[in-house]
Parts: C-alpha cells; sequence; structure tokens
C-alpha cells in the first residue's frame, strides 16, 4: 500500500485493472484500517477517475453474491447518497410509488453512512427481514412489485471497510459505488448523483452497458430532483437540463425537504406520505422522481403521463399497498 499512496500522492492515477486488484485486496483484508482510511481520504481531496471508477465497480461486482432475477424488467432507483443534505427517504419512496404503477423494482440499498437514516433503516424499522434467498426476492417481486437488496448481504468482502467508512463519517468513493453494484443486474436505472462530475463519469461508464439508465443531478448539490433549482438529466439517449417550471412543478424551498434528525423521525416522515398524507412539496418531489423512473417503463407516454401516473399511485393508496404486500410476505 506504501507504493500505492506514493502514487496517488504524487498526483498520479491508477489503471483500471490496478484499481480493480487494490480493492480486492482491500476487500480481502490485506490492508490495515490506516492505509485504507488514507487511501480512502485520497479520493476526498481530488475527483476519481474513470478507469479508477470502473475499476473499483468491476472489483465489486468479481466479488458480489449475484442474485438471478433477470426473468422480471427491473429498476433500480438508487442515489449515491453524500450529498449532506439530509433529505427525508425520496428515493425509497419513489421506488413503492413505481412498484404501485406496476414497474417491477430491485432496489439496492444500505443503512444510512453520511445521512442519519438510509433505505435499509427505513425497511427494518418497518420490520422487513433482509434476505439474499433468492426464491423469497423473486415473490417479492412477483406479488408485491418490489424486492429489497440489503447491500452488505450481497458485498460480505465489503465488511472490512465498513467500520472504517462509519468511523470517517464522510462520504467516500463507496458512496459513488453504490449504485453501480446492484447484485442482481437490473435491466433499468435511475441514479442520483452530488455533482456534475460524478454525473460525467457514470454517463461515460453507462454508455459501455446495455442498461437503460437516467442520471440526475440537481445544479445545487442534491442527488435526485430535488425542485430546489435546475437540474441535469442524462439517459442513453439525451442529455438536458430542465428547470422545476418546466416540467410542472413549482420550485422548492431546501427546507422542504428536511428529512429529520434521526430513524424514527425519518420513518415518520416515510409513512405520513406514503398514506397520502405529505406535504404539496414533499409529494410534489416523490411524484417528480418517480414519473421520471417510470419513463423506462412508458417510453411511448410523455412525461406528463409518466406524472399523472406516478401521482395516481401515490395518493390512491397502491404504493402504500405495494408496502404492506411486501411487509407481510
Amino acid at each position: 500500500m506504501k507504493e500505492i499512496l506514493q502514487k496517488l500522492t504524487s498526483h498520479l492515477a491508477l489503471e483500471r485493472e490496478e484499481a480493480r486488484s487494490i480493492l480486492k485486496k482491500i476487500a480481502g483484508g490485506e490492508y490495515n484500517n490506516s492505509q485504507v482510511s488514507s487511501f480512502l481520504t485520497v479520493y476526498m481531496m481530488r475527483m476519481i477517475t474513470v478507469h479508477e471508477l470502473a475499476g473499483f465497480r468491476d472489483a465489486l461486482l468479481d466479488l458480489c453474491l449475484a442474485v438471478d432475477l433477470s426473468e422480471f424488467n427491473t429498476i433500480d432507483l438508487c442515489g449515491t447518497g453524500g450529498d449532506g443534505k439530509n433529505t427525508f427517504n425520496i428515493s425509497t419512496l419513489s421506488s413503492f410509488v413505481v412498484a404501485g404503477a406496476g414497474g417491477k423494482v430491485a432496489k439496492h440499498g444500505n443503512y444510512g453512512v453520511s445521512s442519519s437514516c438510509g433505505s435499509s433503516n427505513v425497511l427494518e424499522y418497518l420490520g422487513y427481514k433482509f434476505t439474499s434467498n433468492r426464491d423469497i426476492l423473486r415473490n417479492q417481486l412477483d406479488k408485491a412489485n418490489i424486492c429489497f437488496l440489503h447491500a452488505p448481504l450481497f458485498h460480505p468482502a465489503m465488511k472490512t471497510v465498513a467500520p472504517i467508512r462509519r468511523e470517517l463519517s464522510v462520504k467516500t468513493f463507496f458512496n459513488m459505488l453504490g449504485p453501480m453494484v446492484n447484485p442482481s443486474f437490473p435491466k433499468n436505472q435511475m441514479i442520483g448523483v452530488w455533482n456534475l462530475e460524478t454525473a460525467r463519469l457514470y454517463n461515460y461508464i453507462y454508455q459501455q452497458t446495455d442498461k437503460n439508465f437516467t442520471i440526475l443531478y440537481s445544479l445545487d448539490g442534491y442527488d435526485e430532483i430535488s425542485l430546489t433549482s435546475e437540474f441535469k438529466l442524462i439517459s442513453n439517449r439525451e442529455e438536458e437540463l430542465l428547470s422545476p417550471e418546466k416540467i410542472g412543478f413549482p420550485l422548492l424551498l431546501p427546507e422542504n425537504l428536511n428529512g429529520g434528525d434521526s430513524v424514527e423521525e425519518s420513518v415518520k416522515i416515510f409513512l405520513n406520505i406514503m398514506e397520502g398524507k405529505g406535504t404539496p412539496a414533499q409529494n410534489a418531489v416523490v411524484i417528480a422522481n418517480s414519473g421520471i423512473a417510470l419513463t423506462k417503463f412508458h417510453q411511448d407516454k410523455s412525461l406528463p403521463d409518466c406524472f399523472q401516473i406516478a401521482e395516481e399511485s401515490l395518493m390512491s393508496g397502491s404504493a402504500l399497498n405495494r408496502l404492506k404486500k411486501l411487509l407481510e410476505l
């Protein structure tokens, strides 16, 4: 690791295969915690290169416990996290809205690292039992239109890094990797990122795949459509700069998106929105993100049509029914 750190601190970058090999060694416990912390710190001080990110992703996919859900046309809605905005669980709520509208969702998630409450925190609090059993996950997808892939179960090699990430409590390049290493390899994906550089990196890497993808970045730093500013939308087919007004939504204030200071508060907000008791601002953000995701299943429909489908799923209780069914199963 000494030679690697000397190389990186001399402003040199890793090649793709080199990055792949190093991350495998980190996962294998070949380096001590101080060395790994120093390695992670490098990428807090400079932007990761596309070859480094691709190599790290390759390593995690090599090491993951893959689960075959290919019989379903699935989507994952997942943000990188690490934007420091402490929003409510927008991508998790949007996942249930998409499921309520008939889409099949293989949601990849984890506990909050740089926020108080991640998607795993919410579902665990509600009583969901994490599993890597393919038959159970398939049954959930079949009957509830959604299953949840708790990252630590599918990436056991990362247990050596988890305590270091918790101690650091800031975003690292592992935040960037999370959405890229869904172990079910969904055909469709909507990813939120925390800055424009990351959006560009994701676009380059995803263009080399056969995924039907959308990358989102709000220009004021949110890793989703926050409706607090203009946002970038990058997909297989186009790249657009859009505004809340242009897609038919009001401009919101950051305080409209507050996610609470504890898991209990976050879950209360989550359930209020699912039960149709959300504020107009909260509902708008969920519908906006869900509607964009639904374009992956309804490429023949307009964006306003997809927003309408999302609103119906949320406000009719269909999304809530998917949550109840998932917990029941």
